[in-house]
């Protein structure tokens, strides 16, 4: 699996920083990861959906740390880029 593109739309909510769109080799998009400043620094969320009873199930997540970590490394990498592109 290679991410194949990176789409971030800043925020500048309190803990919502941004959200992302990524492209799973150039075939598959999956859209609304939340990069999110939390208590330890920013980490990012998988798109989620809240149920009837209040609670957030994620609707796609990876199933092995080392996936999670690339898309976290990758997503964060993309955020980072777009908060100096609008300093600039």
């Amino acid at each position: 699996m290679k991410i194949t593109d990176v789409r971030i739309r800043l925020k500048d909510e309190e803990k919502l920083k941004g959200i992302a769109s990524i492209t799973i080799d150039e075939c598959f998009v999956v859209h609304d990861i939340k990069v999110i400043d939390g208590k330890d620094g920013l980490f990012v969320s998988m798109p989620s959906k809240k149920h009837v009873d209040g609670e957030h199930r994620d609707i796609a997540h990876p199933i092995k740390t080392e996936t999670r970590e690339y898309i976290k490394a990758e997503v964060l990498a993309a955020y980072n880029q777009a908060l100096e592109t609008k300093a600039e």
